[in-house]
Formats: structure tokens, C-alpha cells, sequence
């Protein structure tokens, strides 16, 4: 790449923001159950109580606002307070956008523009550098300046079909045990592996105090009759090196056959033998024929231990979404797989303090970014970059779309090489509007 720009143009100058048409305000005290229900409305869903309960001791009601038709809330958006691995395993402040729902009279109106617009600002004046979403239907938020930056990969297994090659043992290797443990009181045990997990994978979220429930929500109402949530803990040599928590229902042919279904909620593990040894024990389940494992990351071990990858039926899917509300500070607070010396002419419609060109000079020790009158070696819009910030979409492919412009010959190669990522990025699990585990 140029590192002998010529200093004749001025970065791009911010252009005029669309005034809102609907006031946007902080949410009043007392007002949570009336904003709550406005959310389950606009996403046109009801939920066990015990649900609800978890949402509203994880809400943080300071970070809602809500569009107000006379007394009625008829917009609503919510902010969780998030730290998110990125490249390099830094854990960064991140706004993780949720509840973010329009009341159905009043659909298409401007609301959620106006939403959108008033929370990018607040988050820009707050200093949190990334807000993140799960997107309830796709096409929403690229206009807002998201770029889907996660994907997920759903298996389907025909379990009986298979067989999971496993990793040599190292001879005299410590024993590897499997136990059954109540999921609650294995809680401690299976935060702690989690939470060694999380700076390995950009996009997992470091989970802060009451976070951990959520992956044991299980009301009875949501298990389509499978038993209650089960975990399997895996340890080396006494130590806890792995986890699994899952469902099972068992349902019968005409023949009188078990055809039952392990539904896997998630599975974690920091030593490649446990990681095995746990899927062999959900594959190996009696009285099942599938596992069903809807959230897994797209370079997924698993994927190489079976026998027969057709067998899983592997589906890709959307997950995490990106925005980068202050480039300069979200651009720094990540490493990079190779040394980069760069000119990015960002396009950035909603947030004019992006806009403009940037030099960003890096390596996997860090980094630095800063405005620029240089030529530009790259050109993006905040979409774009949202979707390569984690590295799990490169800039290379979103070229081939039309969605980045190389300036500079050999720049983009070399952008795509430095952004990369080691690990996919991953979602493990939702936290947007009222989600209940997808099981």
C-alpha cells in the first residue's frame, strides 16, 4: 500500500442529518411493564412469566427510550451493556441493541429511523465505540449502518447414520470422565470454561451478572415435551475442561422404534479430547436418531470429527450485526493478523463524525487511527465495515459485491490479510427483543 499520499484533498465534510419527526425520550420510572409489553406487541408474542422475570432483572431501564403517541408507547429501542471479543481477544465496550419494535398502527411512519438515529448519537456521546443486534428480519439495518459480521451454522445430525472419529490420545494421558450434573448446580463450573472461551472467538460476549441464566431458561411451556435442560460435564484428570446442555424427547414409529431428538442448547470445551468426547456422548443418546444443534460457529471442530458431513445437513444463517459508532476507537481497540498501513474513505450516512478519510496503521500488537488529508487506498461505508470489523466477512468479498472500492492496486489484499481473523466469528446465544433459547 501508499505510504506517499498526496496531501491535496480534505477529508469528506459531514453532510446534513434529516431532523426527527418523533420525539424520542428516556423512559419514565414506573413505565418497564407498559414498555415491555409494547415490545412482545410489535414482535406479536407472549411468553412465560419466568421469562419475562429474567428480561427484567437483566434490563437496564436508563438505557431505554420510547416513542410516545399521546399516552401510548408506540416505538420502542433498549441498550444491554456488553464487553465483545474482538481480534486480538480485547474485550470492548458494546452496546448490544434490543426490544427495538414499533407497535403495528404505526408502522412506517419514521419511528424506527428516528429510534435508530437518537440511539447512534447517544451512544457516540457515551463513548462506546460498537453497538451490535440480532436482526428479527434482515433487510432492516444495513440502512442504519449494521453489516451482518457473525453467521451461524445449524446441524440437523442423523445421528444413527454417522460415526465421530476422535483425537489420538497422548500415551499416558490423564483419564478424560463424563458426569451428569444439574444444570444449576453445575453453573459455576460451566461459567468458568465459558468465560475462558470468550477471548479465543470475536463476537462472544463476556457474560456479567445474571447473564448466566439465560442459557438455562427452560419453562416448560417452550419444550415441545422434551425433559427438563441436562448437562454433561467433561473433565481431565478431575479438572472441568468441557460442558454440554441439551434436551431430549423421545418419540416412537409405527414400528415401535425409538426415533427420539437430542436438542443441543450449547457445548463448550477447552481441550479438543472433552470436545469430542462430549459430542460422542449427545450422538450416542439411546432412544434418539438426531441431534439437532441449531447455534454452532461456522468452523465448527465438529464438522471434521464426522464421518459423513452430509449427514448433518449444515445450514448457514445471519446472526450477529455489526455497527461501528466511532471508527477511530473501534478500529484501535482490535489487532490485526498482519502489519497494514491504510487510507479509508469512509461513506457514513447517520453518524457525520465517521465520515471521511482515516489512516489506520496496525499489527497484531495493536493500533492506531487517525483522520487524514491523504489519498484514500480503500472506500467503504459503515455497513461494509460493520460486516468486516470481526473478520469473519473479508473485504475482498464484499469487493466482489461492489460494497468496497480499492484505490490503491495490492491494497485490498493486504487489508483482507491484516482484518482477518484466526476463528470465526460467533454468537452464542441472543439477547435482542424477547428471545426465548430457539430450540
Amino acid at each position: 500500500m501508499s505510504t506517499t499520499h498526496a496531501r491535496t484533498t480534505a477529508p469528506a465534510a459531514p453532510r446534513a442529518v434529516r431532523p426527527p419527526a418523533w420525539d424520542v425520550s428516556a423512559l419514565l420510572p414506573g413505565q418497564w411493564d407498559a414498555f415491555y409489553t409494547a415490545v412482545l406487541d410489535a414482535f406479536h408474542e407472549s411468553e412465560p412469566a419466568g421469562a419475562t422475570a429474567l428480561w427484567r432483572r437483566l434490563a437496564e431501564p436508563e438505557r431505554c427510550v420510547a416513542v410516545r403517541d399521546g399516552a401510548d408507547l408506540v416505538g420502542t429501542a433498549g441498550i444491554f451493556s456488553f464487553r465483545m471479543s474482538v481480534p486480538g481477544g480485547h474485550l470492548v465496550p458494546t452496546a448490544g441493541v434490543t426490544m427495538v419494535g414499533v407497535r403495528p398502527t404505526h408502522r412506517r411512519r419514521g419511528i424506527l429511523s428516528d429510534l435508530m438515529r437518537h440511539q447512534l448519537e447517544s451512544l457516540q456521546r457515551q463513548g462506546e465505540p460498537l453497538a451490535v443486534l440480532t436482526a428479527s428480519e434482515a433487510p432492516i439495518y444495513e440502512r442504519f449502518g449494521y453489516g451482518a459480521a457473525a453467521r451461524q451454522l445449524s446441524l440437523d445430525v442423523q445421528s444413527r447414520r454417522i460415526s465421530l472419529r476422535t483425537p489420538a490420545e497422548p500415551a499416558g494421558a490423564p483419564p478424560l470422565t463424563l458426569t451428569l450434573e444439574d444444570p444449576y448446580e453445575a453453573l459455576e463450573i460451566t461459567e468458568e470454561i465459558y468465560a475462558r472461551q470468550v477471548p479465543t472467538r470475536p463476537g462472544m460476549l463476556a457474560r456479567a451478572p445474571g447473564w448466566e441464566h439465560l442459557p438455562l431458561l427452560d419453562p416448560p411451556a417452550t419444550r415441545a415435551g422434551a425433559r427438563p435442560l441436562e448437562c454433561v460435564v467433561a473433565r481431565i484428570d478431575g479438572r472441568p475442561v468441557g460442558y454440554a446442555r441439551y434436551t431430549v424427547s423421545v418419540a416412537w414409529s409405527a414400528a415401535n422404534t425409538a426415533e427420539g431428538t437430542v436438542r443441543v442448547r450449547d457445548v463448550e470445551a477447552t481441550d479438543p479430547r472433552a470436545y469430542a468426547a462430549l459430542w460422542r456422548f449427545l450422538l450416542d443418546t439411546d432412544l434418539t436418531s438426531r441431534v439437532v444443534a441449531p447455534n454452532r460457529p461456522v468452523d465448527d471442530a465438529l464438522l471434521h470429527l464426522v464421518s459423513d458431513v452430509r449427514r448433518c445437513a449444515p445450514t448457514v444463517l445471519d446472526s450477529l450485526y455489526v455497527r461501528v459508532v466511532d471508527a477511530p476507537i473501534a478500529l484501535t481497540a482490535r489487532s490485526y493478523a498482519a502489519p497494514l498501513d491504510l487510507v479509508l474513505d469512509l461513506d457514513d450516512a447517520l453518524a457525520p463524525w465517521n465520515r471521511g478519510r482515516w489512516r489506520l496503521t496496525g499489527d497484531a500488537s495493536g493500533a492506531v487511527c487517525a483522520r487524514t488529508y491523504d489519498a484514500p487506498d480503500l472506500g467503504l461505508d459503515a455497513s461494509a465495515l460493520g460486516s468486516a470489523y470481526l473478520g469473519g466477512t473479508t473485504l475482498t468479498e464484499l469487493a466482489a459485491a461492489g460494497r468496497v472500492r480499492e484505490h490503491t492496486p495490492g491494497a485490498l489484499a493486504a487489508a483482507t490479510t491484516a482484518f482477518a481473523s484466526p476463528a470465526a466469528p460467533w454468537l452464542p446465544h441472543g439477547f435482542c427483543r424477547s428471545l426465548l433459547p430457539r430450540l
